[in-house]
């Protein structure tokens, strides 16, 4: 009974810990998307800090995965 429960807390951890990176990612590209549409000089710049954003967003959905394993005991 433990290690089924170990199993759903990790699935659920990596579910829920992917859901808001998920979203996230979307905005961000979308809205730097339009940002360079807006301003097609300022790409650059832009497409920096969207990448950096990818990055940490990126980051915390690798966090849920490592919370995951702990989880499941492997």
């Amino acid at each position: 009974m433990e290690k089924g429960l170990a199993y759903l807390a990790a699935g659920l951890a990596i579910g829920l810990g992917a859901f808001g990176p998920g979203i996230g990612i979307g905005l961000l590209v979308a809205k730097s998307q339009e940002a360079m549409a807006r301003q097609p000089e300022a790409g650059g710049m832009i497409r920096t800090a969207m990448f950096i954003g990818l990055a940490f967003a990126e980051a915390v959905a690798l966090y849920a995965l490592v919370i995951a394993f702990i989880l499941s005991g492997k």
